[in-house]
């Protein structure tokens, strides 16, 4: 079954011409085209621990987001299971591949192991999705985060899947053409190849008329339901391109770490995913890779820093949480909306300082 009717089919062919050229904000951009060349010369200026504790990171975080952000912000949909995706891709990976663990893995190599994780990780969200969807508001965060917490207790408890709370560790990574592809510079590009193809995926599908419908299903679904879209439809659909991303983003995780346990997809950390992308900003696919990397800071040097300071050091998500509240305080698009409002302002400024000196 298609997602749209005849009539909006016939609709949009006869509207085609008339449509403006969708264009990437990204072309004309100095600052997109210096951010680039900084994340393609990364390893020339950082080292390893940056490299990969941070910038790596940063974008495997990033792409988790940017699957909450795709049905958040183009969807109206919150949902908290997109790191149990993510979790459970890494899982299928463990199962499925190869690791220290002889008797649960089935030591497939990576190039089955992988896309076999990606299909059922996908599967597992769209499943997931299909229920939300019934759902609207607070219930449907409520579901999602349901289904992350069951999850959750299920892998914590079963042995012969997912080895209990021990999880499954020594997970082999990927070795072709003579190159071991989880040295450091090797698994960056990698990690940066992936954040890059989903960042353009989302931009892309965004501006579709696949993109262009699930916006008008967020905005109006009676409407768009009058007009013979079918909205569970779009928004199942769009659960699963979200949990495409969300999987491969596990993929990377659990090559990352070599090991996947119960506490890499706790409750905890799938609201981590939602301040991500609340922090950064939830309206662009950029925000999420902001919000991760002012994450992935926070956790990881606020701890010294409150040492210094005398304090707790395991009191850095206290930092973390206040600097949440700040941002949503001042901004409801995250880092995003505070840096275009300063912008606003110093356009404003211009403009009146231009002004007084024309009438002068």
């Amino acid at each position: 079954m298609s997602l749209a009717h005849e009539a909006p089919v016939a609709v949009g062919r006869a509207t085609k011409a008339q449509r403006p050229t969708r264009t990437w904000p990204e072309i004309n951009n100095p600052a997109a085209w210096a951010v680039a060349a900084i994340l393609l010369v990364m390893p020339l200026i950082a080292s390893g621990f940056f490299l990969i504790e941070i910038f790596a990171t940063t974008l495997i975080l990033g792409t988790m987001a940017l699957s909450l952000m795709f049905l958040a912000g183009y969807g109206g949909m919150v949902s908290l299971m997109q790191l149990t995706i993510a979790g459970f891709s890494a899982y299928m990976v463990a199962v499925f591949g190869v690791s220290g663990n002889a008797n649960i893995s089935l030591g497939w190599p990576w190039w089955l192991a992988v896309p076999m994780a990606l299909a059922l990780a996908t599967a597992f969200g769209t499943l997931g999705g299909a229920l939300a969807v019934r759902t609207e508001g607070i219930y449907t965060i409520m579901i999602t985060l349901a289904i992350g917490a069951a999850f959750y207790y299920f892998t914590n408890q079963n042995w012969a899947i997912f080895n209990g709370h021990t999880g499954i560790n020594n997970v082999a990574t990927p070795r072709f053409w003579g190159v071991n592809w989880r040295a450091d510079i090797p698994f960056y590009y990698v990690v940066l190849a992936v954040a890059a193809l989903c960042y353009f995926a989302v931009e892309y599908v965004s501006r579709a008329p696949f993109g262009l419908a699930l916006q008008g299903v967020r905005d109006n679904p009676r409407r768009m339901a009058a007009l013979g879209f079918n909205v569970n439809a779009h928004r199942v659909a769009a659960y699963a391109f979200a949990s495409f991303v969300a999987a491969l983003a596990g993929v990377l995780q659990v090559w990352n770490y070599r090991q996947i346990s119960p506490g890499s997809v706790s409750v905890g950390a799938c609201i981590d995913v939602l301040i991500i992308a609340v922090v950064g900003g939830i309206t662009r696919p950029i925000g999420p890779y902001i919000g991760a990397l002012i994450f992935v800071l926070l956790r990881t040097f606020a701890l010294d820093f409150l040492v210094r300071l005398g304090l707790d050091g395991n009191r850095f998500r206290l930092l973390i949480g206040l600097g949440f509240l700040a941002i949503v305080f001042w901004s409801s698009d995250g880092v995003i909306g505070l840096w275009q409002r300063w912008r606003q302002y110093q356009r404003r400024e211009v403009s009146r300082s231009g002004g007084g000196r024309h009438h002068g």
